[in-house]
């Protein structure tokens, strides 16, 4: 099944199940209670903490759910903030979760000395759902904007573009492995 946040970002192949963490493990646990799927694959749009460019496709399997209160010292927490579905031994993209969207550039650029590359709100939410009902899953992202103060007007000016990407991203990928 591919999933998708939903509000204005939606595909026609895509169900929606909410934006941010919370709205997306509630509805996508209702969704997995009453008709579990064989698969899970999230669609959407990431932020970039500088290694990635805008308009970059970007695969995963791994996620994290770090605050910007943790890399600034400021917050600590008991709970395992890393989960990962990918079983190869293919080094994926971390990507990182959080119900805010980061504009402070040189506080995020901590993120990478940690190995996340982007940030997207929901993907965290899907793998653990994902993990907790033992459900193969997976996200792909396209890149909006950038870490930094224009995160918000740069995401608006390149989300429909970054929608058109990946409906075709995945439709390529949809095709190649049906037609094997």
């Amino acid at each position: 099944m591919i999933i998708c946040a939903g509000n204005n970002e939606t595909f026609d192949f895509a169900t929606p199940m909410g934006v941010g963490l919370i709205e997306t493990t509630v509805n996508l646990t209702r969704l997995c209670l009453f008709d579990k799927p064989e698969f899970l694959l999230f669609i959407g749009s990431a932020g970039s903490y500088g290694e990635h460019q805008i308009f970059d496709i970007i695969e995963s399997k791994t996620a994290s759910n770090i605050e910007l209160g943790f890399l600034s010292g400021n917050a600590y927490t008991p709970l395992d903030n890393v989960i990962s579905a990918n079983e190869t031994n293919k080094k994926d993209v971390i990507v990182n979760s959080s119900n805010y969207i980061s504009t402070n550039e040189e506080l995020t650029k901590k993120f990478l000395k940690l190995g996340i590359g982007i940030e997207n709100m929901e993907f965290f939410a899907v793998l653990k759902v994902a993990q907790e009902f033992d459900i193969p899953a997976g996200g792909v992202f396209c890149i909006t904007n950038y870490t930094n103060k224009n995160a918000h007007e740069d995401f608006i000016k390149n989300h429909e573009e970054a929608k058109k990407l990946l409906s075709e991203h995945v439709k390529k990928r949809i095709k190649e492995l049906t037609s094997k």
